[in-house]
């Protein structure tokens, strides 16, 4: 049983080291509001989500207020729309006619993002996907709040290089659809590989066929917890440092089974998953490459980046296990770029590289995440780079991704700044060789041999 002695313990992690709930996710099932008329589709999307989650932001601020935990965000995730949208829609137009609608819904609730502006196509597109997918460059310069998602791969299925060459292009397409506003709509896209029906985070959280009619995800989030007391053991074994993460872990996930319990109490809605991922902010102190040099890195990236990143990942996913009935979503430690200034500082240092960070991600939660890049490059290179993450994905039997920001305008040595929770990133260099001959080959990459279970 979880009772409020378990938060009071958390006081000093709350008013000293950045300790927050970072998101409450409701995860809404859009199927049945699926009919071949565009208006009347976008009219019931409207009415089920309005209905559901009229209260999400109240009982949230609520929670908080209560026991006195911070909670940043409250988050909407639907049916991934492509699944939504297919009989109704007949043109990209139609499909950004849905994206305003569910922005719509979005500013009158007063969530931070809504996200599954999705399409599932790791194994083929459906004529409805691809429409979909050519539509995000106009849905996101034309919407505030609204994040989408392509899974591209899986372990089963392999890897949908048509769907890969493409999104390269959608890529660009979005960076300069948004260009007034430094390309900010690439920020809100992500490409994944074996994407989870269930993650409450952004940009990647859309509501899974496999999930409840409505479900009440938690994201918790605390570097600057376990950066605090990784302090406190500094110079001790690994024994000493795994344990420390593993109870550090336990406490923060406790806290957020609480908020999950209850808002899914007072919402009358089922509760689904905590994502135990460490999630930083741009605040000081609040960052895993911060924990990374305190395992005892000069700065993350130098050579040991990947093992010290590897045993933290694991230690939270040890230690959060035991404190919650369900854990799901990503669940681990995210390392993007510039949401995270310890990871800026480390690229300004010049010790972390797009090719070292590809290598932390065989071992961490997710992927290249929020990397910003020079204007000019190749929609193909972007393709070459969501080709590797998802061949990392599908081979390692995990969640991967990639959210690149090709900055219109912009070269290596320039500073984007997105704002709030987003932060500010340093542009980085990106290979200058061709892939173009192996993205433009046609069809899939055929699923890893280890793949065939049944």
């Amino acid at each position: 049983m979880i009772n409020i002695s378990e938060v009071i313990e958390t006081n000093k992690m709350i008013e000293q080291e950045n300790f927050d709930v970072r998101t409450i996710t409701m995860g809404i099932n859009l199927l049945d509001c699926a009919t071949s008329d565009l208006d009347q589709l976008c009219q019931n999307i409207y009415n089920k989500i309005t209905r559901l989650a009229k209260d999400l932001v109240k009982t949230g601020e609520d929670i908080s207020k209560e026991y006195g935990v911070p909670i940043v965000n409250k988050r909407i995730s639907i049916t991934p729309i492509a699944l939504v949208g297919g009989s109704a829609c007949k043109t990209t137009d139609d499909y950004v006619k849905i994206a305003k609608t569910l922005d719509k819904c979005a500013k009158e609730l007063g969530v931070n993002f809504l996200g599954g502006y999705s399409a599932i196509v790791s194994k083929g597109m459906s004529k409805s996907d691809e429409l979909l997918i050519r539509s995000i460059p106009q849905a996101m310069a034309q919407t505030d709040f609204i994040c989408s998602s392509v899974n591209v791969g899986s372990t089963k299925t392999g890897i949908n290089m048509d769907a890969v060459r493409l999104l390269g292009e959608i890529i660009k397409d979005t960076a300069e659809a948004t260009k007034d506003n430094g390309s900010l709509g690439c920020a809100k896209l992500v490409v994944l590989c074996n994407a989870p029906d269930d993650n409450p985070f952004m940009a990647g959280a859309f509501h899974g066929v496999s999930e409840a009619d409505a479900v009440v995800s938690v994201g918790v989030s605390g570097p600057g917890v376990v950066k605090y007391a990784l302090e406190q053991v500094k110079g001790e074994s690994f024994e000493v440092l795994c344990e420390t993460i593993k109870r550090t872990a336990f406490k923060i996930t406790r806290v957020g089974q609480l908020v999950a319990k209850e808002a899914s109490r007072r919402l009358n809605i089922p509760f689904g998953i905590i994502d135990l991922s460490l999630a930083p902010t741009p605040a000081i102190g609040d960052s895993v490459a911060d924990i990374l040099e305190l395992i005892g890195l000069e700065r993350a990236g130098a050579p040991g980046t990947t093992a010290a990143l590897a045993l933290l990942n694991d230690q939270v996913k040890k230690g959060g296990i035991m404190a919650s009935s369900y854990v799901g979503g990503l669940s681990g430690a995210f390392i993007p770029v510039s949401e995270d200034q310890g990871m800026i500082n480390a690229v300004e240092a010049g010790a972390l590289t797009i090719e070292k960070l590809e290598a932390m991600t065989c071992v961490c939660s997710v992927g290249l995440d929020m990397i910003a890049i020079p204007g000019d490059t190749a929609a193909t290179t972007i393709s070459g780079v969501i080709a590797d993450e998802a061949a990392i994905g599908m081979v390692n039997q995990k969640t991967t991704a990639v959210r690149i920001i090709p900055v219109v305008g912009m070269k290596v040595g320039d500073t984007v700044d997105f704002g709030g929770l987003l932060g500010y990133a340093p542009i980085m260099p990106v290979n200058q060789f061709s892939c173009s001959d192996f993205v433009n080959r046609v069809g899939r990459i055929p699923a890893p041999i280890h793949s065939f279970k049944n």
